[in-house]
């Protein structure tokens, strides 16, 4: 089946040569014999973008429904009826598909910003500074 994956994917990237590819970064997996076939499938999908030399961008499937749907706590449904207005398809896409292509709209929505490889700031550290005192990460006390 790996080898069935990756032939596929390998056959697709040739027909339609992508100039760069997007995988959902890893999430923990409350069932390990989950985890280990996904990081499998995973694993085959990342040799056929290698193979291919296709930039690999990493986002989060929280990172993808924000782009998609304008928040992170997003179901599935949400995904699918946005990304289906977003471009403007005659039906909803099946979930799978859906899911793809919030995750090309994201990466587009990111443009060049994201070769720029910029940290960018999360939620933990803004958090973090407000609790320091001021809302630019600043220490009580300092000027």
């Amino acid at each position: 089946r790996l080898a069935v994956l990756q032939d596929a994917l390998g056959a697709a990237i040739r027909e339609h040569a992508p100039e760069r590819a997007v995988v959902e970064r890893v999430f923990v997996a409350r069932n390990a014999r989950s985890a280990l076939v996904l990081g499998q499938a995973r694993g085959a999908i990342l040799a056929a973008l290698g193979a291919a030399r296709l930039p690999v961008d990493e986002l989060s499937a929280r990172e993808i429904k924000q782009a998609a749907t304008g928040s992170g706590a997003a179901d599935k449904k949400q995904v699918q009826a946005m990304v289906a207005r977003l471009l403007a398809l005659p039906r909803v896409p099946a979930q799978d598909a859906a899911d793809a292509l919030a995750a090309a709209l994201c990466r587009a929505h990111m443009g060049r910003m994201a070769e720029l490889s910029l940290p960018t700031r999360s939620r933990r550290r803004r958090v973090r500074s407000l609790r320091n005192g001021l809302p630019g990460g600043g220490l009580r006390g300092s000027p």
